[in-house]
């Protein structure tokens, strides 16, 4: 009995392996162009930021140098201590918080709604409601200033929190409606209507359904109106004219000491601080803005 060796069975042939230092991929000249000129904008974009925290802690007389002094040398907290003292910066301060927090949950609720209205439901003037918020935000804010102001005064509510809320909501409202029709629209209906058919009422599924996908629109849109509000100056500055009523862009025109002319190390320092809740805010919200602004961008 001869013993006979089993047979070979052929292995198919294998790609050569190569290190993982072999398989990066190499940069184009394309990516290191685009990274450059992001670089360029970042730097085009910060250097105004940069120039007015440093300018806030130069002494008038380098602020007024030709040479520019593109790092506070002889730096003084002079012009922040002017900045506390000039006017009534808290009242400012507070007006300025009042109003814009106000205007943000407002705007924030009754965009929300109106969103809900034009996107899920069809009913008589809907597409004339969509018009006229896209009519009302090409009508420039001056041209209402004032109509705005008489109808304010014959209210009583010519330098009051009350009526300065009233006009940034007319402003801020239908940009917000506008954007969170896009992200309410985004969320399928089969969503809703398959939570109603698990036992949800339609207020139910909306608030455990859309509502927690609509987050970081919602964060967007409040960040945009936050900011809208807090940087307003026409209208604050002809609605709220008496100083102990002042909001902080308007506060930081009493920096014009007229004849003298203008302190700049003071309103640099102004800005500066007023800048910082506005800094804060991002911050906070930064990871839920980000995703709203690309929902956004993919919605419409």
């Amino acid at each position: 009995m001869s013993l006979t060796s089993p047979p070979k069975v052929s292995q198919p042939p294998q790609a050569p392996t190569t290190s993982p230092i072999k398989q990066t991929k190499r940069r184009r000249p394309g990516d290191l162009a685009a990274n450059l000129a992001a670089v360029v904008v970042v730097i085009i974009a910060m250097f105004p930021v940069y120039w007015m925290i440093n300018t806030s802690f130069q002494r008038g007389v380098d602020i007024q140098s030709d040479t520019p002094n593109f790092l506070p040398w002889n730096a003084t907290l002079g012009n922040y201590r002017k900045a506390f003292e000039q006017g009534d910066f808290l009242s400012a301060l507070r007006n300025s918080l009042t109003v814009t927090l106000i205007t943000v949950v407002v705007a924030i609720v009754f965009a929300l709604l109106a969103a809900v209205a034009v996107s899920r439901f069809r009913f008589r003037g809907r597409t004339t409601f969509i018009v006229a918020v896209l009519v009302v935000q090409m009508i420039p804010a001056e041209a209402m200033v004032i109509s705005l102001f008489k109808v304010l005064d014959g209210w009583q509510l010519v330098n009051t929190v009350l009526g300065l809320t009233l006009v940034y909501l007319v402003v801020v409202l239908p940009f917000t409606i506008w954007t969170l029709r896009g992200f309410v629209a985004g969320v399928p209906l089969e969503l809703e209507e398959a939570a109603m058919v698990d036992g949800c009422s339609r207020f139910q599924a909306f608030t455990k359904v859309t509502f927690p996908l609509m987050a970081p629109g919602l964060v967007a849109t409040g960040t945009f109106a936050f900011i809208q509000a807090w940087n307003e100056f026409t209208f604050a500055l002809v609605l709220m004219n008496k100083p102990a009523n002042q909001t902080l862009p308007v506060w930081l025109q009493t920096f014009n000491e007229g004849a003298k002319g203008t302190d700049w190390g003071g309103v640099m320092a102004g800005s500066t601080l007023m800048a910082i809740p506005v800094i804060v805010f991002f911050m906070i919200v930064q990871g839920r803005m980000t995703e709203g602004l690309v929902a956004g961008a993919v919605k419409g």
